[in-house]
């Protein structure tokens, strides 16, 4: 009589590297967590502006691409494959072009308390796209939770666009969404890279790829006119540690703890957030976006509860009782 196959089980990662992959996701989402606070103190309001938009989200790529190409070449890092080329530049197009340059015009409108809450849903849709491109397949039950989550954030941008109910779009919360969307894509695709190559050379080879457009951009979109020193520091936050320091403690995260579970630390990053735009900013946390942030999150812890099923397996059923 032959013995029937053991199933297959999934190994999970010693506790030492899950220790890890915690304290690094803890560490970059309260390094991202001063990312808006910080890019509003850079470009300032539509009263009082400081740095373009654009300078900003150029000149923090610029700046990092250069720590990047150092970090590189001081680890003698080996050059992509050919076939991480194409997932490079759609990451690029998402974490160092698409969220920077998206936020940075958004803020110039919205205070940074209001894109903390249309950002809340990024770790939704990061564990999705990462779902997916890890061959998973998330169930019903959560991408449910991902419309509701949706549907919140819309009715909160209809109620509260405008600082004071009102239902109308602003339409500098497109700008937040498209961001959002962004993040998730450029999160996904470099949290799947992490699987071929060390973290660190991920983000680090998005950034140099993007040095011949970020450099020269940057260098002809300088400010003409002084701006506030603080505007400076803002700005130096977001390029040094946002864009580079974070991003290295994030995506070594989601290597070691792996993209749908460590992306939902995100949870803490809009309370976070909020909290930063308070103190540094002075902007006033209401009742309104409390209570729909406290939505959010209830609706994302919900979410990642949820089963998320292997592509390659047949998602399982109940047996039927025969005696029935």
């Amino acid at each position: 009589m032959s013995t029937p196959p053991t199933p297959a089980v999934r190994k999970q990662p010693p506790i030492s590297a899950q220790g890890e992959a915690l304290a690094l996701g803890l560490l970059g989402v309260g390094l991202f967590a001063l990312s808006l606070p910080m890019t509003r103190l850079a470009v300032g309001s539509t009263q009082a502006p400081q740095l373009s938009p654009e300078f900003v989200a150029l000149g923090r790529a610029a700046v990092a691409g250069v720590l990047a190409a150092v970090w590189l070449l001081w680890q003698r890092a080996p050059l992509p494959g050919r076939r991480d080329w194409a997932l490079l530049v759609a990451m690029a197009g998402g974490v160092v072009f698409g969220f920077p340059l998206l936020t940075s015009i958004a803020l110039r409108e919205v205070d940074a308390v209001h894109a903390s809450l249309i950002l809340a849903l990024l770790p939704l849709f990061t564990a999705a796209l990462g779902a997916l491109l890890a061959g998973q397949r998330p169930s019903g039950g959560f991408w449910l939770c991902a419309f509701l989550g949706a549907a919140l954030v819309m009715a909160y941008t209809l109620l509260h666009g405008t600082g004071r109910f009102a239902l109308k779009l602003h339409w500098a919360d497109g700008l937040l969404v498209g961001a959002m969307l962004s993040a998730a894509v450029g999160y996904a695709l470099g949290g799947h890279l992490t699987r071929s190559r060390p973290a660190g050379q991920v983000i680090g080879w998005a950034l140099v790829l993007s040095l011949p457009i970020t450099v020269p951009a940057a260098w002809w979109l300088r400010p003409a006119a002084p701006v506030q020193l603080s505007a400076w520091g803002g700005f130096a936050y977001v390029a040094v540690v946002s864009m580079w320091l974070g991003f290295l403690a994030w995506y070594r995260a989601l290597a070691l703890g792996g993209t749908v579970r460590i992306s939902q630390l995100q949870l803490l990053q809009p309370f976070l957030s909020m909290l930063a735009a308070a103190a540094l900013l002075h902007e006033v946390l209401d009742a309104t976006t409390l209570l729909f942030a406290g939505a959010v999150l209830a609706v994302v812890f919900v979410a990642r509860r949820m089963p998320v099923h292997d592509a390659s397996r047949p998602v399982p059923r109940p047996i039927p009782d025969s005696r029935s």
